[in-house]
């Protein structure tokens, strides 16, 4: 009888949200990026879920933060502690006795010292062999693109700190670039909205409420423009204070970082092989990540290139999905992953 010595893991590990995809599974963690610990000693108090509910409630002695900043990892430290954390709460029973193999995808723009850390990192939390696989192929593997072909693919993949375009052909990414603008910067420009119109202060908490309730890119028609009450501080005498925030007032905070994804869509578009772009045009851009989720942002792409534009079934899981995915699909993407070798150079 033939046992697999250890399991098989991707890792989506995202600056809002961290996925594990288990082969043979399917998608067994979802929780946020979050770690708490004890100030002075360095103690885990909680990861996830847990320590997302202490965001902005913790005492003095207790710090819950997230440790990755733009897709990367911006604490090192706490980054190997959460993630060790997480996978000890997927790699159960029998499988604990084997060390698994990891596949953790990236932003495409990451520089050699990030991926350096992603790596040492994934090896810390006990990883057989590790590799690194870049969001924007994650995102197509996952959304069911046949990315081996060769015909041009685009995806657009709006993460929590990061969004990925990219052209891809022949199991590989053609062109790409890499923003640091995604959901996390939408809830950034609600608070600065706020704050400036009505002089109130939000939480990214409340923020990011406000951007799944009643956020959109744009604005169709009347029935588009919902309306919510957000409460926070008044900035000009300190007392709790609720307002009516509509749909009008995110598209409105939310015009700047969409506009400079809008442009990078082009840009990626204009640096393109002539042949990919009419692939492109006739395939469609696809969609991913939690950030295509914002109502009416197709819409708004697609009047930005003329180019039809669909928002991928599983959006929010392609990546963890895709990262699993290329698990078997090594010998095809070969060329575009990178090992633990790297770390040897």
């Amino acid at each position: 009888m033939f046992f697999r010595l250890g399991q098989e893991i991707g890792v989506d590990l995202g600056t809002a949200t961290v996925l594990i995809y288990v082969k043979g599974k399917g998608i067994m963690l979802r929780e946020p990026s979050v770690i708490a610990m004890v100030r002075d000693t360095g103690e885990v108090k909680a990861v996830g879920d847990e320590a997302y509910r202490m965001l902005g409630r913790t005492p003095g002695n207790i710090v819950a933060v997230r440790p990755m900043r733009d897709g990367v990892i911006a604490d090192y430290d706490l980054t190997e502690k959460m993630l060790k954390a997480f996978v000890r709460k997927v790699v159960t029973g029998a499988g604990r006795l084997f060390k698994p193999q990891i596949m953790v995808c990236v932003p495409s723009g990451v520089t050699e010292v990030e991926r350096r850390a992603v790596l040492q990192a994934t090896r810390e939390v006990g990883a057989r062999k590790a590799f690194l696989i870049e969001e924007p192929l994650a995102a197509a593997i996952g959304a069911g693109v046949a990315i081996a072909e060769p015909t041009g693919s685009m995806i657009v993949d709006i993460g929590g700190g990061t969004t990925d375009i990219a052209i891809i052909s022949l199991g590989g990414i053609v062109v790409s670039e890499s923003l640091r603008i995604a959901g996390n910067e939408f809830d950034e420009a609600i608070i600065r909205h706020i704050r400036h119109k009505e002089n109130l202060l939000i939480g990214d908490r409340t923020a990011e409420d406000v951007k799944m309730r009643i956020g959109a890119a744009v604005v169709r028609n009347a029935e588009d423009n919902r309306q919510t009450d957000v409460r926070g501080r008044d900035l000009i005498n300190g007392l709790p204070k609720t307002i009516q925030v509509t749909t009008e007032d995110t598209v409105e905070a939310l015009r700047e970082p969409i506009q400079k994804i809008a442009d990078g869509v082009r840009r990626v578009l204009e640096l393109a092989p002539p042949e990919l772009v009419s692939d492109v045009i006739d395939r469609g851009i696809i969609m991913t990540g939690g950030g295509s989720m914002l109502r009416n942002f197709d819409e708004l792409l697609r009047q930005t290139t003329g180019i039809p534009v669909v928002v991928a079934d599983n959006a929010t899981d392609s990546v963890a999905l895709g990262t699993g995915q290329a698990l078997d699909m090594i010998h095809v993407l070969r060329d575009a992953l990178i090992s633990d070798n790297f770390l040897r150079r």
